[in-house]
């Protein structure tokens, strides 16, 4: 009998699309596949952090179907973004209350950008989760920085939005999921300021990330996740993003040599 191997989980940045993470949840669940330690930037966060309390994949989902940052309400004037930051915390408060990281049922690594010092951060376990979250979750232009004591913190994906660095030496084997790939667009598409903004994401990260994706022993994307914004929020489309993250699971699954059981071997 061999010691149980130590699976890491890697959830990126994505917006709305990091619902296509839940999906690849469902299908690891049923692949009786658990992972032990996740590293997580921005969307990713939020998934990985309500899996680390036991949230179901389908609670995951309803939870993107419930928020909604662009309520004139919640518009920004005179800040440095469109809607604040704080807003989120409306919506984490009432799932993780005053929890901190190491409150966590798993180890979980969650980054973001110090705008002040121009570095990654991976929050410590005495840091709120909520804070965690909503950190990795600012995006420049669209939220404003969200400040924590001396520290102004930015969206992970500035500099990180796919940290399997930050776990490959703490586990043996490791799957990671991508839902930024890049679109194949022509100048018509490119009319918004969602649109723009979305692309570019996407190429920064994609060309930024693209060297990590080859740490995993897993790697999950599809490229069908490129049609969609990071702040497509209708319930069907939602649905339908967590359908292609639970497809390209499955699809992907019977091209590598993983495990069905986590443990031992």
């Amino acid at each position: 009998m061999k010691d149980k191997k130590e699976t890491g989980l890697v959830l990126s940045g994505g917006g709305t699309k990091g619902v296509a993470h839940a999906g690849v949840l469902k299908f690891l669940s049923e692949m009786q596949i658990e992972p032990d330690i996740l590293a997580c930037c921005s969307a990713g966060s939020i998934v990985g952090s309500m899996y680390a309390i036991g949230k179901k994949p389908e609670e995951i989902l309803n939870f993107f179907k419930s928020v909604y940052f662009f309520n004139w309400k919640h518009f920004a004037f005179n800040q440095p973004g469109l809607v604040s930051s704080k807003i989120f915390r409306n919506y984490l408060e009432p799932v993780f209350g005053d929890m901190k990281i190491g409150d966590l049922d798993k180890r979980v690594k969650i980054v973001a950008t110090e705008l002040v010092s121009g570095t990654q951060v991976i929050f410590g376990d005495d840091f709120l989760i909520e804070d965690a979250i909503i950190a990795s979750c600012s995006v420049p232009g669209v939220t404003t920085p969200y400040i924590v004591g001396d520290a102004m913190y930015s969206d992970g994906g500035v500099l990180n939005n796919f940290p399997a660095d930050i776990i490959k030496n703490d586990c043996e084997r490791m799957i990671g999921v991508f839902v930024s790939p890049p679109q194949d667009v022509c100048l018509t598409d490119l009319k918004s300021l969602k649109s723009v903004v979305s692309r570019s994401y996407d190429l920064l990260s994609y060309r930024t990330e693209l060297h990590k994706f080859s740490y995993c022993d897993w790697f999950i994307t599809s490229k069908k996740l490129a049609r969609f914004g990071m702040f497509d929020r209708k319930s069907e489309t939602l649905d339908e993003i967590f359908d292609i993250g639970y497809q390209a699971a499955r699809d992907s699954y019977s091209q590598i040599g993983f495990q069905k059981r986590n443990g031992t071997e």
